[in-house]
């Protein structure tokens, strides 16, 4: 029967080489926390009940990144190293016995594939712990990792006490570790503060369990950048760019065209369908979920909207919070706001803005437009120009469109307003009243010709 598991993401620190005021594990790579990854990555071997996260500095904040996860939480008030780190936790965490896991808040990059790779290593073996290893050209900084003459672990010595001959080794320690727990709890009070920091290293638990006679083993990585760490904003970005080449290929491989990956930004939760196309330099953010057979145009940016099939979103057009359904279509230059719906086959055209608003099966507006707090139905034309004046300066009011409506150009409508179905707004009217349905409305001055005024104004400014 194999041992239970249970993980703790050491997430308690400020992370000062960020020159940050906000902890490290908050900043974000491919569109999520730092710490939501590593959280997300815990949850594929272990339920939430026993996965914690130790936290420390702005707790609240870091609960609050994973709070919908339902994982428990360690309170690390004193940073005193990464063992002390788990030595608060002991009276959570030594009752669950089986093998307990450790990761770091700052790994966003460990996938679930290579834990579930540890921990079937760990369990497969009568070592004490496990420990994930790989190499690197240049390992200045890391741990290094010392092997006996059968392969195992020796001992991870840190690079300021490393001897020439230790530092000549590339093969570094990841922090990453599975341990009996144990032999953990039985051994971590011998670790002592002995170093110049005056924290308690959880390195050190290897020479101790190999003190005692236990063995220690590897898991060694051929990629390295699984165990890559975020310290500075270099690696930040670093991490951030994997993730979203990861994204890419993994939506490529599922069906999705994307022309110039390398420029395309998206976000870890999107969800494309198949034979949907994505020009360069486009973003895709949050939790967006775009249907098959789209067309996502040159320098669009959308972000948590949905898509159906079909939809045709032209160059540089921004979506925020928004539906489209099936065979509409928004750009090029178009803004759309928060709360705003195009039914199926809705068009919306350049440098037309919509909030709050839903434009209805069939209904165009095609050119420079503004449309705030309205309900437009469906079949209706809005023409170039027009716009809902849904703002008296206190307060936001409705403009309620019946269907097959035609809106002429330039038009102003001043809310709350209602114009029935099959109604006619002439080009230029400002309407204040409602509008029946079938009927004409006009609300703008008569025109007057002054035949010869520009002769005389011409004679009455000679010199």
């Amino acid at each position: 029967m194999q041992a239970p598991v249970h993980v703790v993401i050491l997430a308690a620190g400020l992370g000062t080489r960020m020159k940050s005021r906000r902890a490290k594990v908050l900043h974000e790579a491919g569109g999520l926390p730092l710490v939501e990854h590593v959280v997300r990555t815990a949850l594929a071997v272990a339920p939430p009940e026993r996965v914690f996260v130790v936290v420390g500095c702005q707790a609240e904040q870091v609960r609050a990144a994973v709070s919908r996860y339902s994982v428990g939480f360690i309170e690390q008030g004193e940073p005193k190293g990464t063992a002390h780190a788990l030595l608060v936790g002991r009276d959570r965490l030594e009752p669950l016995g089986g093998l307990l896991t450790v990761l770091y808040g700052d790994c966003p990059l460990l996938t679930p594939a290579t834990l579930l790779r540890l921990i079937a290593q760990q369990q497969a073996s009568d070592a004490a712990a496990t420990v994930i290893t790989t190499r690197l050209e240049d390992p200045s900084g890391y741990g290094r990792v010392i092997r006996d003459e059968q392969g195992g672990v020796l001992a991870i010595v840190e690079q300021k006490a490393a001897s020439p001959a230790e530092l000549a080794v590339n093969e570094i320690n990841s922090g990453i570790y599975c341990f009996r727990s144990d032999l953990l709890w039985r051994y971590l009070p011998e670790i002592r503060p002995d170093n110049p920091a005056g924290e308690y290293y959880l390195t050190d638990i290897v020479g101790i369990l190999r003190r005692e006679g236990h063995k220690v083993q590897a898991l060694f990585l051929e990629d390295s950048t699984e165990v890559l760490g975020v310290n500075t904003r270099v690696d930040l970005a670093r991490a951030d760019a994997l993730l979203r080449a990861r994204k890419t290929q993994e939506l490529m491989l599922e069906g999705v065209t994307i022309r110039q990956p390398e420029t395309v930004t998206v976000d870890c939760d999107v969800r494309v369908g198949a034979d949907t196309v994505i020009e360069p330099f486009v973003q895709i953010l949050g939790r967006s979920v775009i249907g098959r057979d789209c067309r996502i145009g040159t320098g669009s940016i959308l972000r948590d909207v949905e898509l159906g099939e079909r939809v045709d979103v032209r160059p540089y057009t921004l979506i925020e919070e928004a539906r489209l359904e099936d065979d509409s279509r928004a750009g090029p230059f178009a803004r759309i706001r928060p709360a705003t719906h195009l039914g199926a086959g809705a068009h919306v055209g350049n440098f037309v803005e919509l909030k709050n608003t839903r434009l209805g099966a069939r209904s165009k507006a095609n050119h420079l437009a503004y449309l705030g707090d309205a309900e437009i139905g469906a079949d209706c034309n809005i023409g170039a120009g027009t716009i809902t004046c849904n703002y008296d300066g206190e307060r936001k009011h409705p403009t309620r469109i019946g269907n097959r409506v035609f809106v002429g150009s330039n038009a102003t409508l001043v809310a709350p307003i209602e114009l029935a179905d099959d109604c006619y707004v002439g080009a230029g009217s400002v309407i204040t009243e409602p509008v029946p349905s079938e009927a004409l409305a006009l609300g703008r001055a008569r025109q007057v010709i002054k035949e010869g005024w520009v002769r005389k104004r011409r004679e009455a400014t000679k010199p």
